[in-house]
């Protein structure tokens, strides 16, 4: 090759990859602008709780331990399996008495980012959505006393609450159970998700689709419902914003936020999803009625944004719907304590 063409080559690459820096940076300053953004580093503590390494494995054990239900079979991790994405995959969770509840479970990862709990945010933060599950006769189907007289049946469980809530007359008690299992979910989160190493200046961290997906849903509008660390979970919004899906997507008799402020304007109100891992997520929406996460766009495009996305637009949108899959924490399965003859027995 000779020297004037290889100064040509190398020029022409440098002025190529230059440009593509320079797309990436202007891309990633549209994302921000639209109110997305990385994970952060630390999390802080929730409020009037105070984390501490031993309130955290106790909470641990708390989310694994079925006796916290009346028959002694579902724990927290029944309906946000950690190793399935942090819910179940079902479309209802499936709960006392093979009850089916009226909704699908949230993934338990990244929730301590969202402005409120449930789909309706009735629960103001993680330690009152703990309360919820345990007391519905839908789900757990216990009560607060009967939880509190199985662990003190418990030896082991009796020594750890006084540990981790020293100084206290009476520390096995059912607020201090829903603040363990609140400081165990605060550590639930999954850096490393390629979107935000691309945010964080790696430009090779998400592929051209992603990137492409990632324009689009900026430039769609998507980010007027989903934005912020969590990529939803912030703000309500009516399902059907434009266009009310079908009965089989949008169940009429379940109203929504409504059931929580009983205001007719909070009537099919809900808290816009979070995105982050919903590629591991399936099935889609409240009502867990949309498997395929390219259909879910297709809807959402229609009901909330009025527009019909092609077949190739939808597949963008959810490679990079796929970039915000991060990498979750190990967690070993922890060793419960054997029961005891106080032990109360299951309710079947």
């Amino acid at each position: 090759m000779k020297r004037s063409t290889l100064t040509t080559f190398v020029s022409l690459a440098l002025l190529l990859s230059g440009s593509a820096l320079a797309d990436d940076q202007a891309l990633r300053e549209k994302a921000a602008r639209a109110g997305l953004a990385p994970l952060p580093e630390t999390v802080p503590d929730p409020s009037g709780n105070p984390v501490t390494p031993e309130k955290v494995q106790l909470g641990k054990k708390l989310f694994f331990e079925p006796r916290l239900s009346a028959s002694g079979l579902i724990s927290c991790n029944t309906c946000h399996n950690l190793g399935m994405g942090g819910d179940d995959n079902l479309p209802t969770s499936v709960g006392h008495g093979w009850q089916k509840g009226p909704r699908n479970a949230p993934t338990v990862y990244n929730a301590v980012f969202n402005r409120a709990q449930f789909w309706d945010g009735r629960a103001a933060d993680l330690k009152e959505q703990a309360k919820g599950p345990i007391q519905a006769g839908v789900e757990m189907a216990n009560r607060p006393d009967q939880v509190v007289a199985t662990l003190k049946s418990l030896p082991k469980y009796v020594d750890w609450f006084s540990e981790v809530f020293p100084g206290e007359e009476d520390p096995v008690n059912f607020e201090n159970v829903v603040k363990a299992i609140e400081a165990f979910e605060v550590k639930l989160v999954t850096p490393g998700a390629p979107f935000d190493r691309f945010m964080k200046g790696a430009d090779t961290a998400m592929s051209a689709e992603q990137k492409d997906g990632l324009a689009l849903f900026v430039d769609r509008g998507c980010t007027a419902c989903h934005n912020g660390i969590n990529v939803g979970g912030q703000n309500y919004f009516p399902f059907g914003l434009i266009k009310r899906p079908g009965a089989d997507i949008l169940p009429p008799e379940d109203k929504g936020r409504f059931e929580v402020t009983h205001s007719a304007s909070d009537e099919y109100v809900f808290r816009a999803a979070p995105l982050r891992n919903v590629a591991l997520t399936a099935p889609y929406f409240h009502s867990g009625q949309v498997w395929d996460l390219k259909q879910a766009v297709s809807v959402m495009g229609t009901a909330q944004l009025g527009a019909e996305l092609s077949d190739e637009e939808a597949g963008k949108i959810v490679a990079f719907l796929q970039s915000l899959t991060g990498v979750a924490p190990q967690i070993l399965y922890p060793a419960l304590p054997v029961e005891t003859a106080a032990t109360p027995r299951p309710q079947l």
